[in-house]
């Protein structure tokens, strides 16, 4: 379905802001909803156009974008739905896009209203336009019975497409949300307000480790019931079934997450398995109960940035030579977690020196980027700062209640 409104009724618009300017002087902009190929296909060139000069950029896997919305393949459809649309101005000249997204299960800790998502936002340098993306989500959450909404989220797990970059540069990680910095003003002088900061943390390979922890390391080493040992890639079904014990045990009771099966467990596993290196996927036990998990796999937008999005047969091709001809320098980290009967024992400090032991002296990495960890987490951000990273990157995700009069809290402290 295709609508015109009218620019002049978004011009103005009585909410409080100041445009940043107006590229878009008269006439019309036209917005297009997602519902053919050809409308899929221009909601995936508005960021190729946004980002063209852009030399940090890395252009994600069209399908990476397109599963997301895929029913067939993205099972948060089992609770929720998700539309789309793309904004022209009066010439048909891509000038932005928004998704908006219901998800029954998605709930913060402290929520009292339903709250939708909008995400995948992009858009010129125009509050207008930003306003008016912002404000069709909106009334779509709105008819759809939300109160408020969360962005720039995505529709699904929370360890990708989320959060909008505010501080830090170069290159984007992989699935890792990328914008300009005048995003940040067309989000909050549109009513957005910051729900949590998101930090991410990162460190040369090469420094040496704080002497703490190799003195939690050694006070750990004495017990015999504890070992670490990196991921075997022949026994994936095994690591993938522990992975699930220690998630549902560390992670699952906190807002928002939910018991993880084991079929799914294996299937991200299997998934994995193409760009694992086992050599820096760590798992703990105790008496060979799994206990704790670190879990890395090499920065692939090191490899994909070299496909211009695509994955289909000649992009795994050229993707299979990439991988064997070019070395990748930086890992990320996506998941570290203990259980909560082991934490404070030093278990964490125990599995980062066994996995440096052969990490620092065998492998090729120089860069590692954590996956971003939310303030309302400040016992995972003191691990990480404990690993003598740095803040490398601060994204936000921001909130917008609807009801304006309405108190705003931020997220609290889990």
């Amino acid at each position: 379905m295709t609508s015109v409104l009218n620019f002049l009724q978004y011009a103005n618009n009585p909410l409080l802001y100041e445009p940043l300017h107006l590229s878009i002087k008269e006439g019309h902009m036209q917005l297009v909803e997602v519902n053919d190929k050809q409308s899929a296909k221009e909601f995936l060139q508005v960021a190729v156009e946004q980002y063209t000069h852009d030399a940090d950029w890395i252009r994600p896997l069209d399908k990476d974008i397109e599963q997301v919305f895929d029913r067939k393949k993205n099972k948060t459809f089992q609770y929720g739905e998700a539309i789309r649309w793309v904004l022209k101005d009066d010439a048909g000249k891509l000038i932005g896009r928004i998704a908006a997204f219901v998800n029954s299960r998605y709930k913060s800790k402290g929520d009292d209203v339903p709250v939708g998502g909008v995400g995948f936002f992009e858009c010129i340098n125009d509050q207008t336009a930003a306003n008016y993306l912002f404000d069709t989500a909106r009334q779509w959450l709105q008819s759809k019975g939300m109160e408020a909404m969360d962005g720039p989220i995505n529709f699904g797990e929370r360890d990708r497409w989320w959060g909008l970059q505010v501080e830090g540069s170069g290159q984007p990680l992989y699935c890792m949300n990328y914008n300009p910095p005048y995003y940040q003003q067309l989000f909050e002088q549109s009513g957005f307000q910051l729900f949590f900061n998101q930090y991410c943390y990162s460190v040369k390979v090469k420094n040496q480790l704080d002497d703490k922890f190799y003195t939690r390391h050694a006070a750990i080493a004495k017990n015999g019931d504890y070992k670490a040992v990196h991921v075997n890639i022949h026994q994936l079904e095994k690591f993938a079934k522990d992975f699930c014990t220690v998630y549902n045990k560390a992670w699952a009771t906190h807002a928002g997450l939910k018991q993880m099966e084991e079929k799914t467990a294996l299937a991200m596993f299997e998934a994995m398995k193409p760009v694992l290196d086992e050599r820096i996927a760590w798992f703990t036990y105790y008496k060979n109960e799994p206990v704790a998990i670190w879990l890395n796999l090499p920065d692939l937008n090191q490899w994909f940035k070299y496909l211009n999005g695509r994955f289909d047969w000649w992009g795994k091709l050229q993707f299979l030579w990439i991988k064997a001809r070019k070395k990748n320098k930086k890992f990320t980290g996506i998941i570290f977690g203990v259980v909560p009967e082991h934490r404070a024992k030093g278990v964490d400090a125990f599995m980062i020196v066994e996995a440096s032991k052969l990490i620092q002296q065998q492998l090729q990495y120089e860069d590692y980027e954590m996956q971003w960890i939310g303030d309302f987490n400040p016992k995972m951000m003191n691990v990480a700062s404990s690993l003598g990273t740095h803040i490398s990157r601060r994204l936000v995700t921001y909130r917008y209640n609807f009801d304006r009069t309405k108190p705003f809290y931020r997220h609290p402290i889990v």
